[in-house]
């Protein structure tokens, strides 16, 4: 059966119909902020204590967006006759936005958890050299980071924390025992 001739336009028609009658979902966003999903990937925030300087973000990262410098400092011993020690310390971390594209690699790979997602978006500036947001800038992100979702009741016991209090029960076990012991042989 061949086509009549039109119907086309007619379905096309059609089509423009039906989506004008229907209500718009627009949001008009500025006056009207969007409801976000809780772990959205706003911006990475930075978790400045727990950072050791590994580099290991900076390494990882697909965009080299990362810089990094960091200096070394001496640590005394702290017990007597100790030697030593040296640590890093971060004198700069900063993140390239405009050049980031946003993977998580660099999230993932920390093994200190010193970066993480904040739900933040609203970080659009003028010029593209005022994106790279240096490490008081992503400390400020951090504190919008949102918690973890809580573990799930059924779930199985984390190993470690199943270790743990295997170790303390032993432990008190055996204080029970040593108390017990001494006053069964006073009779």
């Amino acid at each position: 059966m061949a086509p009549i001739p039109g119907s086309g336009l007619a379905k096309g028609l059609a089509v423009t119909l039906r989506t004008m009658t229907r209500k718009s979902v627009t949001e008009q966003y500025p006056d009207t902020l969007p409801d976000l999903p809780p772990r959205t990937r706003g911006v990475i925030g930075l978790f400045e204590e727990n950072c050791t300087v590994c580099m290991l973000c900076a390494r990882e990262c697909p965009d080299w967006c990362i810089y990094i410098d960091s200096h070394k400092e001496t640590v005394p011993a702290t017990a007597p006759g100790g030697r030593e020690r040296s640590r890093n310390v971060l004198d700069r971390f900063a993140i390239d936005f405009s050049l980031c594209m946003y993977c998580g690699i660099c999230i993932e790979v920390c093994p200190f958890d010193a970066l993480f997602w904040s739900p933040e978006f609203e970080y659009a500036e003028t010029d593209i050299r005022e994106l790279t947001h240096e490490r008081d800038k992503l400390r400020e992100w951090m504190w919008t980071v949102p918690a973890p979702p809580a573990l799930d009741p059924g779930a199985e016991e984390p190993k470690e924390i199943a270790a743990a209090r295997k170790a303390a029960e032993k432990l008190a076990a055996t204080q029970a025992a040593d108390r017990v012991e001494p006053g069964e042989g006073e009779e």
